[in-house]
């Protein structure tokens, strides 16, 4: 998990591991030790190392998805809570996975593109698994776009009380 968070944080930043060691005042060896998993930094050292990037060490609570509607006799899965993306994320272009764009030969999208970024949300919620919601689906864009999109009748009932009470924060 560290490794992960550190690399992705050093990414994201930009910073290639010798610029983030000397920012952080470390051996680019002992930063490759943690990045590769060979050494395990501790909690103080990993929020420095990542706050050094430009980002916080944070605990955030776990979205769990619950039934909350049928449509075509599956289950329609809801969060109780959905995560901001990063910027970087929210509107980054995108290749789906084919169980989401299999009837097109063009899977890329580019979510900073509104028709693209509807298109997809109407796909995810559709479609999507919930790690798929996680990945692809800002809270505040949905909520933006949630009118526009063509869903079934009974994907849009199941997720309309989600997005009154996020709309309600």
């Amino acid at each position: 998990m560290a490794t992960m968070l550190l690399t992705r944080a050093r990414e994201d930043a930009g910073l290639s591991k010798a610029e983030l060691a000397r920012r952080a005042h470390t051996s680019r060896t002992t930063l490759s030790a943690y990045e590769h998993g060979s050494k395990t930094p501790t909690v103080t050292t990993l929020e420095r190392l990542i706050g050094v990037a430009g980002y916080y060490l944070a605990l955030q609570p776990r979205p769990s998805f619950a039934v909350a509607g049928e449509h075509r006799g599956a289950p329609v899965l809801v969060p109780n809570q959905l995560p901001a993306l990063p910027p970087a994320q929210a509107l980054a272009r995108i290749e789906l996975p084919l169980h989401l764009e299999w009837s097109s030969g063009n899977r890329t999208k580019d979510l900073a593109v509104r028709d693209e970024r509807i298109r997809v949300y109407e796909l995810v919620l559709r479609e999507g698994t919930p790690d798929d919601v996680l990945l692809f689906v800002d809270p505040t864009l949905l909520l933006d776009a949630f009118e526009e999109l063509n869903l079934p009748a009974a994907i849009r009932a199941a997720w309309q009380p989600a997005l009154a009470r996020w709309r309600g924060r």
